[in-house]
């Protein structure tokens, strides 16, 4: 197996850094995880490979939170098209809006993680969409905290509740993000935001598209995977929702990830 990060410009997972390639003075043992709880992943749509135990549940597709509600969800099933590369939504989002979501970075991070979470707020409310957000201090309905020391990924989160509100919970990796480009962690911070509001990876069904290696194809879905209607059918490579980045790369929202926000929000 490829060594996902190399040299910087090599593509990366977002969220998946050195798993199984990782060399370790000691030999680390993965707690496996069970065949039911991968029979529940595989219902909603998710891949199955190399799902990891997360501190707030289980980690899928790189950098995605499945946490015991998700597993335990049974979502009305819409139409979806499962097709090339285009903007996808999960079928919850985050309800009562107008609405303004708090971000708060903890104190624990550097204060180029206050940078980074200003600019990726920014690049949101500069769309005038119907959900805005701001930085906060304390509180905040969605938290970025440093991942757990160890962790095999830049960084994750989930999807919106079912009661509507948005993934309460981001976590960067300090080992890559304290030193990486910080248009990059711009990127990664506006990609992760994009999850907790229902977005999916744009390459959800070929993440060699963005990542290289073999393709995977997780075919259909109850979480969702619902194609927004005037993203495109065919591959775009910008995309903020890309699975997969490297250092030095920059995603601001290119005008296919516009449409997408604006029909959603």
């Amino acid at each position: 197996m490829r060594k996902l990060i190399k040299i910087a410009g090599i593509p990366v997972l977002l969220c998946f850094v050195l798993l199984s390639c990782k060399k370790n003075s000691k030999e680390t043992v993965v707690e496996p995880v069970g065949q039911d709880i991968l029979a529940q992943i595989a219902a909603l749509g998710f891949s199955t490979d190399n799902v990891q135990l997360h501190s707030e549940g289980y980690l899928v597709e790189g950098d995605i939170v499945v946490t015991k509600e998700h597993l335990d969800s049974r979502p009305e099933k819409l139409t979806m098209r499962i097709a090339e590369v285009e903007q996808y939504r999960t079928y919850n989002l985050v309800t009562g809006l107008p609405r303004n979501i708090t971000i708060r970075v903890a104190s624990s991070l550097p204060a180029r993680y206050v940078t980074a979470v200003d600019a990726a707020i920014s690049r949101y409310n500069a769309l005038g969409l119907r959900i805005t957000f701001s930085r906060v201090t304390s509180g905040g309905n969605i938290v970025i905290n440093p991942a757990p020391s160890g962790s095999g990924y830049l960084a994750s989160a989930g999807f919106p509740t079912s009661s509507g509100n948005p993934y309460n919970s981001v976590l960067v990796n300090r080992s890559y993000l304290d030193t990486w480009n910080i248009n990059t962690v711009t990127s990664i911070i506006a990609h992760e935001v994009g999850h907790c509001v229902g977005f999916r990876h744009t390459d959800y069904m070929n993440r060699a598209y963005s990542c290289g290696g073999s393709p995977v194809n997780e075919g259909a879905s109850t979480v969702g995977a619902v194609h927004i209607p005037g993203t495109p059918t065919g591959p775009d490579a910008n995309s903020w929702m890309l699975a997969c980045i490297g250092n030095g790369v920059n995603r601001p929202f290119n005008a296919n990830d516009i449409i997408a926000l604006n029909y959603v929000y």
